[in-house]
């Protein structure tokens, strides 16, 4: 453990939750939750050396661990608070968490969502009974004006990660993974603003000490928004600027003050992956595990295969999110094949004569990749008023294959051209 994970001046930590506490609030989730199952993953076993779990909470009702929180925070809430309603902010899972909280306990629900949600979110947020609220770019936006609601109204406002309560409920999920797997040795979790993370590493490192042994947990950030890494720096939480990344749900500039607290004292290591990394992992659970899985969701088995983690013992991944929207995930899965070296574009210039289509066809055939997508034109790219530019989408069947089809095409004279994805 890093001296900033063991910085003894940070005051919260009798604020960990108890494995009592946690016990209890699995207990009022019980009828709510669904079991999601724990299954051997063949594929990743094989990368990392040792024998790998992943935990489908994809499959959670919501699609999405949030539940878990949302509906311990509730749960505690006084009649007259659930009396008064509650307002959150969020662009999707955490939103859909806390609508179908307050619809099983019978508490009207606000939802703040920026206007670009993806449409199934808003549908499925809607659809558990919360009033939603279309308003602004960004959630943090979105959050401002729950924010602002609750100041106006009386609404409890329900935070996504930074109380207690919600990190309480997502340490359920830590007792399971302890049940699923008994002599689980690592466990991967995706950090955002650090709810999930710290709820698990609680309970698990609580169970653990019971049995007289340990259990490594590792943190997995998207590197676009990796603020755990200076956070733990510098021994308090820090905003960093992020930049787009298709994990949006762990999109989070600045971790919470609560759970920060328990991360520096519980969690083993955080490391960081990349967008390309995470949509090969999407890419490697849509075709070996047969599971859909968001991008948040998938940065645990990003680390295995990028060669983040080392394989010590039994690894359990968390698939913490399931929620993707159809249009982004036919983006990634692209994006994905790429990644791994099993889709080429290509921009080959030609000499305007007859017969240079079919003959570049018949090398890419002769090369057993196939022709996804082409584009033949003579506008634009600098051309010559003689010269064409063929615009290929070819598969491949990963890296080596890539090679060849680009070998091929110059031992026949053509100058082909990789456009990156």
């Amino acid at each position: 453990m890093t001296q900033a994970m063991t910085n003894e001046t940070t005051p919260a930590f009798a604020g960990i939750p108890t494995l009592a506490e946690i016990e209890q609030a699995a207990a009022g989730l019980d009828g709510v939750i669904v079991r999601t199952p724990a299954l051997p993953s063949v594929a990743l076993t094989k990368v990392l050396g040792s024998p790998v779990t992943l935990k489908m909470e994809n499959l959670q009702r919501t699609g999405s661990f949030k539940i878990r929180g949302a509906v311990h925070r509730l749960s505690r809430l006084t009649a007259e608070e659930r009396a008064r309603g509650v307002v959150g902010a969020s662009a999707g899972n955490h939103a859909q968490g806390v609508a179908l909280a307050a619809q099983a306990l019978g508490i009207p629900a606000t939802i703040f969502m920026p206007m670009g949600v993806p449409v199934p979110k808003l549908l499925a947020t809607r659809g558990y009974g919360a009033e939603v609220v279309l308003e602004g770019e960004t959630v943090a936006t979105s959050l401002r004006l729950a924010a602002e609601f609750a100041e106006r109204t009386g609404a409890v406002f329900i935070p996504p990660f930074d109380h207690r309560d919600i990190v309480t409920g997502q340490a359920t999920l830590g007792l399971e993974l302890m049940e699923d797997v008994p002599d689980v040795e690592t466990i991967l979790v995706g950090i955002g603003g650090g709810g999930l993370i710290a709820g698990v590493a609680a309970a698990v490192k609580a169970r653990a000490a019971e049995q007289g042994r340990t259990v490594r947990i590792i943190g997995v950030q998207a590197e676009n928004a990796a603020a755990m890494g200076p956070s733990l720096a510098a021994g308090h939480p820090v905003e960093i600027v992020t930049q787009p990344t298709i994990a949006d749900g762990i999109l989070v500039a600045r971790p919470g003050d609560v759970p920060f607290a328990m991360i520096q004292e519980l969690v083993d290591e955080v490391v960081t992956v990349s967008d390309d990394d995470i949509a090969r992992a999407l890419l490697l659970l849509l075709e070996q595990a047969k599971v859909v899985v968001e991008p948040a969701g998938a940065v645990g088995v990003a680390a295995i295969l990028a060669g983040k983690v080392s394989g010590t013992g039994r690894t359990l991944a968390v698939l913490s999110g399931g929620n993707i929207d159809p249009l982004l995930l036919q983006r990634v899965v692209s994006h994905g094949l790429a990644a791994s070296g099993r889709y080429l574009t290509l921009r080959i210039p030609l000499p305007d004569r007859p017969g240079q289509l079919a003959r570049v066809s018949e090398l890419i055939a002769h090369a057993g990749a196939n022709v996804i997508e082409a584009m033949h034109t003579r506008h634009g790219h600098g051309l010559q008023i003689n010269d064409v530019i063929l615009e290929l989408s070819v598969e491949t069947r990963g890296p080596e294959h890539s090679q060849l089809t680009l070998d091929t095409l110059r031992a026949a004279g053509f100058e082909p051209m990789v456009v990156q994805d």
